[in-house]
């Protein structure tokens, strides 16, 4: 795998940074590669619609309507952009992206993207601080994580994976690896410096496993995060529920 460019490390430090816990704010950042993905078959039939971008194009509020921005063939980690669609209309798809609050969507054009499918997602307890890796709607594995502490509660709703990505080693705040989602930290911290967005990555500091101790992503032991980057695709739904 080759290795990140600086300026693709510091675009992965700044946008996930809004995970760190208190410890975290003044280490260094870790670089950040996507994981390679094994080359596409069929289209498969799944539960949950996905949306390759083939073509760069406008993302839209809604269908030919305002445009809110354009979106490449990769996201900012250089991942392929694979999308979670929440709805068809007309030659048009309603998909989960990072350049969108939580909870609204945005539409593209069919034609601009491949749809597939997949049959996994992740559902996350809050409460519980458990999450649930299914696939079909079974439940496959159950394992606890840490989640957002009182002030920064992790956000509840519907997001999707939109990358995976290794870091610079085990050691990293980020622990060997992380999934970046579509849903932001909607309640930094005053004077934040770093990004808002959310990620289920590892951590060092495992003891925080299943308690509410981050800023806002969801923390994982490092055999969980690896089971998870095995398993899960881009573009795979994650439901937070409180």
């Amino acid at each position: 795998m080759r290795r990140p460019t600086p300026l693709l490390a510091a675009v992965a430090a700044a946008v996930l940074s809004g995970c760190g816990g208190s410890a975290e704010r003044h280490a260094e950042r870790p670089p950040f590669s996507p994981q390679r993905e094994p080359a596409e078959g069929d289209a498969p039939r799944g539960r949950y619609l996905t949306a390759r971008l083939l073509t760069p194009t406008a993302l839209r509020a809604a269908p030919g309507g305002r445009a809110l921005g354009r979106l490449g063939t990769r996201t900012e980690f250089g991942s392929r952009r694979v999308l979670s669609v929440t709805a068809r209309r007309h030659g048009w798809l309603a998909v989960l992206t990072p350049e969108r609050a939580n909870g609204r969507v945005g539409w593209i054009p069919a034609r601009s993207a491949r749809v597939a499918g997949t049959d996994w997602s992740i559902d996350v307890d809050r409460s519980a601080r458990r999450l649930t890796l299914r696939r079909d709607g079974r439940s496959i594995d159950a394992f606890h994580v840490a989640v957002g502490r009182p002030g920064t509660e992790t956000p509840t709703g519907r997001f999707a994976v939109t990358d995976k990505l290794r870091t610079g080693g085990p050691d990293s705040p980020y622990g060997c690896c992380a999934l970046a989602l579509t849903g932001h930290q909607t309640k930094l911290l005053p004077g934040w410096p770093g990004g808002d967005r959310l990620a289920i990555h590892g951590t060092p500091q495992e003891g925080t496993v299943g308690h509410a101790a981050s800023l806002g992503c969801l923390r994982a032991r490092t055999r969980d995060i690896r089971r998870l980057m095995q398993t899960v695709p881009v573009g795979a739904p994650v439901f937070v529920r409180a």
